[in-house]
């Protein structure tokens, strides 16, 4: 069973998926792969732990302020899915990354000569918890800001929040996945 609720962000409404326990999905209501990790088995449910810990996390980043925790996330996604996702997590604050620097470091972890930054991409857009897996940190080769399943303008956005607002928090991380 899953259970959802919704967050009302000021980049508009995003929807909370849970297993019972821990973060399963968080994405933009209408983006781009909205709800892969959901069955048909799921009911709305406004009060979880988790989706209160989310709520508060949300809060924090929105408000310039920056989370000191991560809530509790289960990944519903592939192993290589879960790869890129931790290597999301490792993209610090305030800073971008490229789809191929992503593809460099696949490939150097896995002893490889050359990765796709193509499946990269096609894993990055499947992320299925939005901002706090910081997916909008990916940016393409020449720096321009590419590829988020939330929007182009809700990337530009987070990105400014985290350059402007919370300026002063650069370099650090706030992710992690158990």
């Amino acid at each position: 069973m899953h259970y959802t609720a919704t967050y009302p962000s000021p980049l508009g409404v995003m929807t909370l998926a849970s297993d019972g326990d821990r973060l399963t999905g968080l994405w933009f209501n209408g983006q781009k792969h909205f709800g892969l990790t959901l069955d048909a088995d799921h009911e709305p449910r406004h009060s979880l732990h988790v989706f209160d810990l989310t709520r508060r996390w949300l809060d924090s980043y929105f408000s310039g302020q920056m989370p000191d925790f991560t809530p509790p996330i289960n990944l519903l996604t592939t192993p290589f899915g879960t790869a890129v996702c931790n290597m999301l997590c490792s993209i610090p604050f305030g800073e971008t990354t490229t789809y191929g620097a992503i593809a460099r470091r696949i490939a150097r972890d896995r002893g490889l000569a050359h990765f796709s930054a193509q499946a990269v991409a096609g894993a990055v857009a499947r992320n299925p918890i939005s901002i706090i897996i910081p997916c909008h940190r990916v940016v393409g080769s020449d720096g321009s800001l590419t590829g988020y399943a939330g929007g182009l303008d809700r990337k530009m956005k987070l990105l400014e929040i985290e350059r402007n607002t919370l300026k002063g928090l650069k370099g650090q991380l706030y992710c992690t996945i158990a």
